[in-house]
């Protein structure tokens, strides 16, 4: 069965999603999405001009589906009840999605290159999955803002920790109770 080229574009998006959280925007190249979409480099550029666009498509794609992630934890509740689900619900995020690394790459790449195309993209997208959790739950900001803080805490850990081992029994950031826990 051949595919149209809007169902090559879902591929190569999907594709640039899992390889961007792996590699990060300087670190992925062109080729290693072609590969997992299953097309050529060339083909890949007659869908996406350059590897900012796809950067920038992907990085919206990503935070849509962590909001909807959220939206599903917390469907039929308002409320701090409906913001404990989604919380409840971002260990399973976090180790079953490359969405929260690629978020993590894509703060840092508006660090690292300053390119406004990406600044502008994240940040949209940062408002846009602030706002849906903030009119989901009906919290106040500081409610949502600790939320937020909290899950890129996790991030980060989750990032720099890899998989969990023995000495994370002992508690702190790693271990039961600690923040990457969703915790302490």
């Amino acid at each position: 069965m051949r595919l149209s080229s809007a169902q090559r574009r879902e591929a190569v998006v999907r594709a640039a999603v899992t390889e961007f959280a792996a590699g990060g925007f300087h670190g992925t190249p062109m080729d290693r999405i072609a590969g997992r979409a299953g097309i050529s480099q060339p083909y890949l550029f007659r869908l996406f001009p350059n590897k900012r666009t796809l950067f920038e498509k992907a990085v919206e794609r990503c935070f849509q589906e962590t909001g909807d992630f959220y939206a599903r934890a917390a469907e039929g509740l308002r409320g701090t009840d409906a913001l404990d689900a989604m919380a409840r619900s971002r260990k399973r995020f976090l180790d079953d999605s490359s969405l929260p690394l690629l978020r993590l790459h894509a703060v840092t790449a508006v660090l690292a290159a300053g390119d406004p195309g990406i600044t502008d993209q994240v940040r949209r997208s940062w408002a846009a999955l602030w706002f849906s959790v903030e009119d989901r739950t009906g919290a106040p900001p500081a409610e949502v803002r600790a939320f937020f803080a909290q899950e890129l805490l996790m991030i980060a850990q989750a990032a720099l920790e890899g998989p969990r081992g023995p000495a994370d029994d002992r508690g702190g950031p790693g271990g039961p109770g600690g923040p990457a826990d969703g915790g302490g």
